[in-house]
């Protein structure tokens, strides 16, 4: 497709996070400001630090809080036998809400969050011929 006649153009921005949940911060959010703009947050990875608990690690996750939405349990870690999980194409709706349901950690947890972002392009009428010109200098 050519870009160039559309009537705008668009760039996606994307802008990595990360977060650590532990004993003292079992909590964390994600939140992006309210806009115009196109956004997606995806979850990549969970994994455990080297010197997380030998006990099971629980983490869920709430999207979209509200009355409706309850935080459901995503990741099941533990350091001898699933110290990481990896996530394909798991989007969620900001604003997210990431609890250490069990677990002293640390645990880390890492996503992407893409913006869509459109520029509007003037554009200027051109006018090509496929022909060449006719020299009509000689008729008369």
């Amino acid at each position: 497709m050519d870009l160039s006649l559309s009537p705008s153009v668009s760039d996606t921005v994307c802008v990595l996070w990360g977060c650590e949940l532990n004993d003292t911060q079992r909590k964390a959010v994600f939140e992006i400001a309210e806009d115009l703009l196109e956004h997606q947050f995806f979850i990549r990875t969970m994994c455990l630090s080297a010197e997380a608990s030998k006990e099971m690690h629980v983490v869920e996750v709430q999207d979209r809080v509200g009355e409706c939405c309850k935080p459901v349990p995503i990741a099941t870690l533990q350091p001898m036998c699933q110290p990481m999980v990896s996530f394909s194409g798991f989007e969620l709706i900001s604003p997210v809400i990431f609890n250490l349901r069990s677990g002293q950690g640390p645990l880390f947890i890492s996503g992407q969050h893409l913006t869509l972002v459109v520029y509007e392009e003037e554009k200027e009428k051109k006018v090509f011929s496929s022909t060449p010109l006719l020299d009509h200098s000689g008729l008369q």
